[in-house]
């Protein structure tokens, strides 16, 4: 893997190669990374793997034509056939009048922001296998734990670099820490799984891996013998866990691809009342520490905190350059992208605003509804907004969290659920995206 000096040269020397191989306009983007992780298992080393890679992608621009390949061979020789390939395919493809680079008035100009996210490991395989080792035997002492899918950690550090015709040169890195434990409970009466992880950007922000096992054999343990739900209309509070899974439906609703295509269900919603008052969710990939962080788009744009529902209202879209092109309005700065394709739209360390009341005021008046803890399937329609997904968790009845439920169905539609969507005060940023204990009455709930 490349050094940051060197993936800067290296991007902005392919983008010369391409200037004076005859390009109208190019830009080279590079992405390295390193990675170990180790598996355990029963109290035995299961595995252990350690990755590397890189790669290096290159957008060539004739007019309105563009091209865009990738390689993994960096030598010169290698980015020299690159360029010809790019050149060539690039004479051949159709135009495309809202294809191009960032607008250069819009480039980040001066020092990236400094955003701590790369404490420099990468990752000492026996400091990882006693991380892993701990949290599966914290797991397995949980009483009612009988089996063990493993304790697993991971560390690695990656690489970005971006370079335009334009004017723009940026590079950052990253390092990433993980530990998880997953577990069964019961026997042969009936066996439930359960799992716990966290992932952070420098080793000290980890739990302990102790506290992460003991969280996930409690978890299988909570789940023995599941009760039989009435189907019918009922309050569904969604777990952290997985409420930040509503917001993934909004981002891909809002994005400049679904909105140009005409494929969202939000396509007409902009400026317009989406959630109920009071209700805010941000985007800021400037977050310190944040496992989203990024001081640039991937257009060479700057970034910043963005208010994407405010006071309810949906108040912008997500645009790369060429959905805002399409669209007649301006990039956001929210660009993404592969080395081997160009740019779409993403957020980044995306979050519901904390409500008013605690968690356990929010289901206190519940005379019976359920709190999921885990989502299956993808039973999401992006045009209509229609939501169905397979779930598990537990009754809630008379505002008392009780029995767990399995192989259940909740139902309904994002644009009702939106509005009748009413958050905690838990709020944790310990994800790529966070929101509190969500409550959305009048769902649809179908027992096994």
């Amino acid at each position: 893997m490349l050094t940051r000096d060197q993936a800067a040269a290296q991007v902005a020397d392919l983008v010369e190669r391409a200037k004076k191989a005859g390009a109208d306009a190019a830009d080279a983007i590079y992405s390295g990374g390193i990675s170990t992780e180790v598996s355990i298992r029963l109290g035995e080393l299961e595995d252990v793997e350690r990755s590397e890679g890189e790669e290096i992608g290159l957008r060539y621009f004739l007019g309105q034509r563009s091209a865009t390949v990738s390689s993994s061979d960096l030598t010169d020789d290698a980015m020299a056939v690159l360029v010809e390939r790019a050149a060539a395919m690039a004479r051949e493809t159709p135009e495309d009048k809202y294809a191009g680079l960032a607008p250069e008035d819009r480039l980040m100009n001066g020092a990236h922001p400094e955003l701590d996210i790369d404490d420099g490991g990468i990752g000492d395989p026996e400091a990882l296998r006693e991380r892993a080792l701990a949290a599966e035997d914290a797991a397995r002492a949980v009483e009612g734990v009988t089996n063990s899918e493993g304790g697993g950690a991971s560390a690695g550090r990656s690489i970005m670099a971006l370079a335009t015709s334009h004017g723009f040169c940026g590079v950052y890195s990253g390092t990433s820490h993980g530990c998880s434990a997953s577990v069964i409970a019961g026997g042969a009466g009936g066996m439930e799984r359960d799992y716990a992880y966290r992932t952070a950007r420098h080793r000290e922000d980890l739990d302990s891996a102790e506290a992460i096992g003991r969280r996930a054999g409690e978890r299988a343990v909570r789940r023995l013998n599941p009760a039989k739900v009435p189907s019918g209309a009922m309050p569904v509070v969604y777990d952290p866990r997985v409420s930040g899974g509503l917001l993934g439906h909004l981002i891909g609703a809002i994005t400049g691809s679904s909105i140009t295509r005409g494929t969202s269900f939000l396509r007409d919603s902009l400026n317009e009342r989406v959630f109920a008052e009071g209700i805010s969710i941000c985007d800021d990939p400037l977050r310190k520490r944040g496992l989203r962080s990024r001081p640039f788009d991937a257009e060479g744009l700057p970034v910043g905190p963005t208010r994407i529902i405010e006071d309810g209202v949906l108040t912008t879209w997500l645009l790369d350059s060429a959905s805002a092109r399409q669209l007649e309005l301006e990039p956001t700065g929210h660009a993404r992208r592969g080395v081997g394709g160009s740019p779409g739209a993403g957020s980044s360390n995306l979050y519901l605003e904390a409500g008013s009341v605690s968690r356990d005021e929010l289901i206190g008046d519940i005379d019976k509804g359920i709190l999921v803890t885990d989502l299956f399937g993808q039973g999401v329609n992006a045009i209509t907004g229609d939501y169905s997904r397979g779930a598990s968790g537990f009754l809630i009845e008379k505002g008392e969290i009780g029995a767990p439920v399995s192989e259940i169905t909740i139902a309904g539609n994002l644009k009702d659920m939106y509005l009748a969507l009413t958050p905690a005060s838990d709020l944790e940023f310990i994800r790529g995206v966070n929101a509190p204990t969500v409550r959305i009455d009048g769902m649809t709930v179908a027992g096994a």
